[in-house]
């Protein structure tokens, strides 16, 4: 029996009985999109992930319902003049889920639990502005206790950074930086995410998952907050087919919709006005392109791909809400990046010299109609996904690339790109703090969401030289060289800059559109 199977059967008497008399309670009914892989917060990777983590578990620092940094499980900080040292005073008795008490030291486990080689945590880089934390992690430093995070007393939490880092206050907002049930995961290993163990220290609790199908939760009754949550829980169901959960939504089954079909935007704003969310937020929609292997070792092929594609009818006719046009790796209007971001030379060329030119260069490097340049596109299975896939197919035909499309729900997409096991794959990055390197680490060498494995020794050592410049106007200017660099080798192919999708029944109050598309349910509050 596997640990999601326990998961479930333990479940159903855990939540049958947090259930009882609740028949009139305000449950949110969310789509959210692909599979929840584990309710650990460091075996996470998604949005749809995060939804459910920042439910279960708080931070020394949390979001508001504007997605801005606010107190969380600590009730104040002060930072040192030289902005290296981080004191956190935890609220006054905070309880795990359990009851149990909340200690500094759970911050303290955690942390060192995430840069544990051996928990091979996926975003453990993001928290690498800790002192020492990138060198244990990467298995340079065995000592764990060398990582700067100290629990004086029970109450106080310490971090030292490597260097001052104007983003970290939004860092630690993310999962990667909760605090984890100490005693709970000594005494019970891996399978203290399972229901029935499992403890948080969050607004709410889980009471059921099921993969596959939904994640339950119910109020926590030990977190400081519980008597203002005007949601008693949510079922956040699994579903990747947005047709599907448009007629579910329209049935009355969903109260808020995470995506829907582009293509039924018009649609929406007419039929249902006011209840699509269409704004702008800090993402970024690109395709990975294998580095690693021919023909895409080849920068004067990656180059003419990214060309040949049109952006300037994505958002318009393609997918029809709005998107804009993407010809840089960061997005506009993040932080601490004066001038805003670098852009690829060529973006201002008209489209047919475009294409002009990507039909040179591969022509240049072998190939054409007569030696046609085959290529596989993997995406995630969805709609506006697909509809994109086969638009960007079309426009690398007259370049004399054959494109096979190839599809696979959310885990196993992002598997496969993990492995290397593509040639080009669709990728989204949505900001987890409000600063460029959020973006540029993703071509960082060794960082394992470096998917393509495109690798530059100059970028590198420009993101390190970044880190270590206090001044903002001048570690601007860096970080600039180094997304210059990116794009001139065209390392992957920026398409375009997101907007949500979100759709957001009436009788939900509380919803705030944000720059990052972050919404806790504990913001929230249903009218029956």
């Amino acid at each position: 029996m596997t640990l999601h199977m326990r998961s479930f059967l333990g479940a159903v008497s855990l939540a049958a009985m947090m259930t009882v008399g609740a028949a009139d309670a305000a449950q949110l009914n969310l789509h959210n999109g692909g599979d929840v892989a584990s309710l650990d917060p460091q075996r996470m990777s998604g949005d749809w992930e995060n939804r459910v983590a920042g439910d279960l578990f708080e931070g020394l620092v949390t979001e508001d319902a504007k997605a801005q940094p606010i107190a969380g499980q600590a009730e104040s900080w002060t930072i040192s003049p030289d902005g290296l040292v981080y004191t956190f005073k935890l609220r006054e008795g905070i309880k795990w889920s359990d009851g149990q008490p909340v200690k500094a030291s759970d911050f303290v486990f955690g942390f060192k639990r995430l840069m544990d080689p051996k928990q091979a945590a996926e975003y453990a880089y993001l928290q690498y502005p800790i002192k020492n934390a990138e060198a244990i992690n990467t298995g340079k430093l065995a000592d764990m206790d060398q990582l700067g995070v100290a629990a004086p007393d029970e109450r106080t939490v310490v971090i030292t950074l490597e260097n001052p880092t104007p983003f970290f206050l939004g860092a630690l907002t993310h999962y990667t930086a909760y605090p984890l049930p100490e005693h709970l995961i000594k005494a019970k290993g891996d399978a203290w995410v399972q229901i029935g163990n499992i403890v948080t220290n969050g607004p709410y609790v889980p009471t059921e998952w099921v993969p596959g199908s939904h994640v339950l939760t119910a109020k926590n009754p030990q977190w400081y907050g519980t008597a203002d949550l005007q949601i008693d829980g949510t079922k956040f169901f699994t579903l990747e087919d947005q047709a599907a959960a448009l007629r579910r939504y329209r049935a009355g089954e969903f109260d808020i919709l995470t995506s829907f079909p582009a293509d039924q935007f018009k649609w929406l704003e007419e039929n249902m006005p006011g209840q699509a969310h269409v704004t702008p937020f800090a993402g970024l929609y690109y395709y990975v392109l294998n580095s690693a292997k021919p023909p895409l070792d080849n920068a004067n092929v990656r180059k003419a791909l990214s060309m040949a594609v049109n952006r300037e009818v994505i958002g318009p006719q393609i997918l029809g809400t709005g998107e804009l046009p993407a010809y840089s790796w960061v997005p506009p209007g993040i932080s601490n990046y004066e001038g805003g971001p670098a852009t690829v030379e060529w973006k201002d060329l008209a489209y047919p010299a475009k294409l002009g030119e990507a039909k040179a260069l591969l022509a240049a490097a072998g190939y054409g109609a007569d030696k046609p340049l085959t290529l596989q596109l993997r995406y995630n299975t969805d709609d506006n996904h697909k509809r994109l896939a086969v638009a960007i197919a079309s426009m690398w035909k007259p370049l004399g690339v054959n494109v096979e499309l190839l599809n696979a729900e959310t885990k196993v997409h992002y598997a496969d790109l993990r492995e290397g096991d593509f040639t080009v794959g669709r990728a989204g990055w949505l900001a987890d703090y409000d600063d460029p390197t959020n973006f540029l680490d993703l071509l960082k060498g060794g960082i394992e969401m470096n998917y393509g494995k495109w690798s530059n020794a100059d970028y590198d050592k420009l993101l390190a030289q970044a880190q270590t410049t206090p001044d903002l106007k001048a570690r601007a200017g860096i970080l600039k060289q180094a997304e210059t660099i990116a794009l001139t080798d065209s390392a992957a192919i920026p398409l375009y800059y997101y907007v949500t999708h979100n759709v957001v029944s009436p009788k939900i109050s509380g919803f705030e559109d944000n720059v990052k598309d972050i919404h806790r349910t504990r913001w929230l509050a249903k009218a029956e």
